[in-house]
């Protein structure tokens, strides 16, 4: 059986020594085993969990649910309805986070080419309604 170091698993899975290091202390690794020199040492079976781990980790997924998931996978098959929940759940809160994230990358093109169209007439009173400094619905309506 391979056995993997923090380091190896750092560059097999693209995921800082730092962030394992995290991971454990916060009890998401209750598969590790450590070695006698006390380095903490992963096998192929554990990979897998890692990655889970980062990818919710990096989705904004709270380290208390990551542990409760956790804890799930460790118990096995009893807890797979309430994984796949789990899963589905978060699932639709990240494609909610990413609607966000794509309304305000649209809103900041459009700032851009606001900028961009205002730079190159020289004021950007070309984007208002005449006698004020509102932007002409029409304009505004473009990154919508």
């Amino acid at each position: 059986m391979t056995k993997y170091t923090i380091g190896d698993i750092s560059r097999k899975l693209n995921v800082s020594n730092d962030a394992v290091r995290y991971y454990d202390k916060e009890g998401l690794l209750p598969f590790a085993k450590r070695n006698k020199a006390g380095r903490r040492e992963f096998t192929d079976d554990d990979l897998g969990y890692i990655e889970v781990i980062d990818c919710l980790k990096k989705s904004g997924i709270p380290i208390k649910d990551i542990a409760q998931f956790i804890d799930w996978c460790m118990e096995g098959d009893s807890t797979l309805d309430e994984r796949l929940d789990f899963m589905e759940t978060h699932e639709e809160q990240l494609e909610e986070k990413i609607k966000v994230l794509e309304m305000n990358l649209a809103f900041l093109r459009w700032k851009i080419w606001y900028y961009q169209t205002a730079a190159e007439a020289g004021t950007e009173s070309i984007h208002f309604i005449p006698g004020t400094t509102q932007v002409k619905p029409e304009i505004r309506d473009i990154f919508k």
